[in-house]
């Protein structure tokens, strides 16, 4: 990973959040991250995006993110949260 790619990434995800009136969501890009990698890696690759939009759609709908990243990694190989 280069230098520019966290703030690469903090800016893309501050431009989405804004162009889906969502800036206020504080989004952890770092959390998000490790969520993919344990999901990709526990699992396979594919569901590295698929977890990650599951747990977004759980967020929607009111379960609090901290929950819901929990919940998910109680289901991971070898799962530490």
């Amino acid at each position: 990973m280069t230098a520019s790619e966290p703030a690469a990434l903090d800016d893309w995800a501050a431009r989405v959040a804004a162009e889906l009136g969502i800036a206020d969501a504080g989004v952890d890009v770092g959390a998000v991250l490790d969520l993919a990698r344990d999901a990709a890696h526990g699992i396979a690759r594919p569901a590295a995006p698929l977890t990650t939009y599951l747990v977004g759609v759980a967020v929607g709908r009111g379960i609090p993110y901290d929950e819901a990243v929990a919940r998910v990694a109680a289901l991971l190989p070898d799962a530490t949260a």
